[in-house]
């Protein structure tokens, strides 16, 4: 006995659709917030030459960690200058920043909510499931059909890939607070926005940084997979060398791209630790 085939596509493509039809307007609202932040942002980051850029980042990371870091950030960053990737390095940094603050801005507060609300949290979670289970590249799919190519759909593909581990780890953060810090709080008349804001989110604060830290690596790797919908960058010669079979031009393309990787990771795993002490 055949069973019929459930149109679970058709359906999916007629609710892409109907979104498309009916909330064009909004779609192209977004896109036009979303291609200001990625403008605003690369242009901050080419504004200043490139030697001037590399002293203030050497002298952030010194500050925020060691001279290691510094002398790590001084020599990578010549490095990817002197590949002539600097341009597109900066293209890339500014999608990966676009994402992750919007990222961080859409999923801290609906990780509060996880923390405040079980019924939030069910909820949540078996969609959160589902969008780190997912291949990254379907993500691919949809975005194009909204946003059509570019920039755009690139970032949108990144926060939806990346947004998990601040959900996440903001609610395990909260939740991980003493009971009975929060019924000290509570005896002392605190409201609820005082509790989260003065207690839960202070204490919370390193591993939300830890889910933070994830969504950049996420959405860094998202970026590069973006460069396959017209997502400029350091993706686009990681793509080029690939489908040109150029092994040294994709080799010195992932060598910018894990330069950038372990900066920002070294960055905000220590950003916190200054605080701390």
């Amino acid at each position: 006995m055949d069973i019929p085939k459930l149109p679970l596509g058709k359906a999916l493509e007629w609710l892409e659709n109907w979104l498309t039809t009916y909330c064009g307007p909004l779609f192209d609202f977004i896109a036009t917030i979303i291609g200001g932040m990625v403008s605003a942002i690369e242009g901050a980051l080419t504004f200043l030459p490139a030697l001037v850029l590399i002293v203030l980042i050497a002298a952030l990371s010194y500050w925020i960690g060691k001279w290691r870091m510094a002398l790590f950030a001084v020599i990578g960053l010549l490095l990817i200058d002197n590949l002539g990737l600097w341009g597109p390095s900066m293209q890339s940094l500014a999608l990966v920043l676009t994402a992750s603050i919007l990222a961080v801005v859409i999923g801290v507060p609906i990780g509060i909510l996880c923390a405040q609300r079980n019924a939030v949290r069910n909820t949540v979670t078996p969609i959160l499931d589902f969008m780190q289970t997912m291949p990254a590249f379907v993500y691919l799919l949809p975005a194009v059909s909204f946003f059509s190519l570019g920039v755009v759909p690139g970032v949108i593909a990144s926060i939806i890939f990346a947004i998990p581990p601040t959900i996440r780890l903001t609610n395990l953060g909260i939740r991980q607070v003493s009971e009975e810090l929060v019924e000290a709080a509570d005896a002392f008349g605190s409201t609820p926005t005082q509790k989260l804001v003065k207690l839960q989110l202070p204490i919370a604060l390193p591993t939300i940084m830890a889910g933070v830290n994830q969504t950049i690596m996420l959405s860094l790797s998202m970026v590069v997979i973006s460069s396959m919908i017209g997502a400029q960058g350091v993706g686009a010669y990681v793509y080029r060398a690939v489908s040109q079979a150029k092994t040294g031009d994709g080799f010195e393309a992932g060598i910018a791209i894990v330069i950038i990787a372990i900066l920002l990771d070294r960055l905000t795993q220590n950003a916190l630790k200054p605080k701390q002490r």
